[in-house]
């Protein structure tokens, strides 16, 4: 992987609201490259919007944020390049049809497509594969993936996955690329205590190569910089219901992967994105 640098994360007055309310507001934060950044909060608390909206995936109404030194609202698109999402459910998940390998290999296939120069696209298919190795091999260390540990090595399927092996697994697919940040949904969920801390400490070791790492968790460590989101209201109108969950999802998945296309165009055109709005059904299910 390429020597990576950390995007330094500042908010102000941060918020998102959308036709059923407040997903998230008043947010500040003011976080150095390489931090650990944890969006704590109860599940409905608006995390999975917050995550998306500082990566660049949801579009903020109130206050603005810095990624990078990429303003938001403004530059969503520049936000999105130096952001990679670690598992984000019904946005960014494993192929569970795939093996482990396969996945790896689909990885740096996009990432060399979207990601890499032109130039790189030149080189021989041979020397392509030998970088593209070698990728993957520095990112599942990284990641504190070996393939040796899995019951069929390279060939395990990934619905197989432990919890925290598919956790790894997302971690250095979002790797390959040489992200500034590198986000997480739901990190602690279904862990065990030990498992849990193994995260952790995964998440820690990536920050110390230099990578802002942002997680979105129900408890947070006690080394990380913190981001609190609050239940809403009794009286406030849900940010989210579950009757546009599934539209939302669609959206918001459908957004990220045509990232790339729609960098061809001006971020202008690219940030009125439609159905951003649409995207605060994850908070529900945050």
């Amino acid at each position: 992987m390429d020597s990576p640098h950390g995007a330094a994360v500042k908010a102000a007055d941060f918020g998102l609201k959308g036709p059923r309310g407040w997903a998230f507001q008043g947010v500040a934060v003011d976080a150095a490259p390489g931090s650990l950044i944890a969006v704590e909060g109860p599940s409905g608390s608006g995390r999975t919007c917050l995550l998306l909206a500082l990566t660049g995936r949801m579009k903020p109404t109130r206050g603005h944020a810095e990624v990078g030194g990429h303003r938001l609202p403004k530059h969503m698109t520049a936000v999105r390049r130096i952001a990679a999402l670690g598992p984000v459910s019904g946005v960014n998940e494993l192929d569970q049809a795939l093996t482990v390998a396969e996945q790896l290999r689909e990885g740096a296939l996009l990432q060399r497509h979207y990601g890499a120069p032109v130039r790189a696209l030149l080189r021989p298919r041979a020397e392509r594969r030998a970088v593209a190795e070698a990728r993957i091999a520095s990112a599942l260390e990284a990641a504190g993936l070996d393939l040796a540990t899995l019951p069929k090595g390279g060939r395990t399927s990934v619905r197989d996955l432990e919890r925290l092996e598919a956790v790894r697994l997302s971690v250095a697919i979002a790797l390959l690329g040489s992200p500034g940040l590198l986000a997480l949904d739901d990190l602690d969920l279904k862990l065990s205590d030990t498992a849990r801390a193994e995260a952790w400490e995964l998440l820690r070791a990536v920050a110390s190569r230099g990578i802002t790492v942002l997680a979105v968790c129900s408890e947070a460590p006690a080394d990380a910089v913190v981001l609190r989101t609050s239940p809403k209201e009794p009286d406030a109108p849900a940010a989210a219901g579950d009757d546009a969950g599934n539209d939302t999802k669609n959206d918001t998945k459908n957004d990220t992967k045509n990232d790339t296309k729609n960098d061809t165009k001006n971020d202008s055109g690219n940030d009125d994105t439609k159905g951003a709005d649409d995207a605060l059904a994850e908070a529900g299910r945050a």
